[in-house]
């Protein structure tokens, strides 16, 4: 059994928290919000700050929305970096900016401690399911001693390189996700626009090689109108938003992101920023004037 802290009980970390506690470990939780009953029901201690998490846990994970939340948590007013001590290890699960990683991971580093990029990828469903994928930027001595506890909550747990590598790969995915969720949506609204069965057609696409995990859960989600989070479209816009200023620092160009997050845009504009990722499909509606 470890001492492991967990900052950040939302969507993804409350389901994620509570893993670490079926798999035997001791829990310190801090969240803005609140812990949440069931996790203290299932034993989890709730801490006043980040400070006092880090003060009571060998191993300390954040689970956050954006790069300035990882900030403030870390080395904010009572935060993480106040309860270091030598020899203990941070590990952020959000999804942020690698260059403020690698930043981030020097900091830490000058405590004495080791710091861990491990962003995941497999939206609510892994989190509750524990079949997240979860990439990690570390050193390989670093990243063996986590593996176990990653292991209780993803199912594939790979080291990608060092600190900033795990981001990187995560905003690779969320390319590959974004755009297969776009495409998703425009083949639905084709089929149904020619006045054929969208459900019919994914149940069909299902078996043939346009099938995905996009295809069956977002699929689903655009045919049955169900748009409640999910990922918000607020924080998928954001880690475009890092892809495209990262391509720009790399010289390269990422014509269908780009195109894609200004669906994203509208999505917002219309009040979407809290929907599920699949409802880009109801800007694809409203220039078609059909709805699937």
């Amino acid at each position: 059994m470890m001492n492991i802290g967990f900052i950040g009980l939302g969507i993804m970390g409350k389901p994620m928290a509570g893993h670490l506690i079926n798999g035997g470990h001791a829990l310190f939780l801090y969240s803005r919000s609140g812990v949440p009953q069931e996790l203290l029901e299932q034993g989890g201690k709730a801490c006043f700050s980040p400070e006092e998490v880090a003060q009571n846990a060998g191993i300390i994970i954040t689970m956050l929305p954006d790069t300035p939340d990882v900030e403030s948590v870390l080395f904010g007013e009572n935060g993480v970096a106040q309860g270091l001590t030598p020899g203990k290890t941070v590990v952020d699960m959000s999804s942020i900016s690698p260059i403020e990683t690698k930043v981030f991971a020097a900091r830490i580093n000058q405590f004495g401690c080791d710091y861990v990029d491990a962003p995941v990828s497999g939206g609510d469903v892994g989190a509750k399911n524990a079949t997240l994928t979860i990439m990690a930027g570390a050193t390989e001595a670093v990243f063996g001693k986590v593996k176990p506890v990653l292991e209780l909550m993803g199912k594939s747990v790979t080291l990608i390189g060092d600190n900033g590598a795990g981001q990187t790969c995560k905003i690779a995915n969320q390319i590959i996700v974004a755009l297969t969720i776009e495409a998703v949506g425009e083949a639905l609204l084709f089929a149904s626009k020619a006045g054929v069965d969208p459900a019919r057609v994914r149940q069909a696409l299902m078996g043939g090689f346009a099938a995905s995990r996009v295809l069956e859960i977002h699929g689903e989600r655009m045919i049955k109108r169900t748009f409640d989070p999910g990922f918000r479209i607020e924080l998928h816009q954001k880690d475009l938003n890092l892809a495209l200023t990262g391509a720009r620092t790399l010289g390269v160009s990422l014509l269908n992101t780009a195109a894609t997050q200004e669906l994203f845009n509208a999505c917002i504009a219309h009040g979407g920023a809290k929907w599920d990722s699949s409802a880009v499909v109801q800007v694809l509606e409203k220039l078609a004037n059909h709805e699937i």
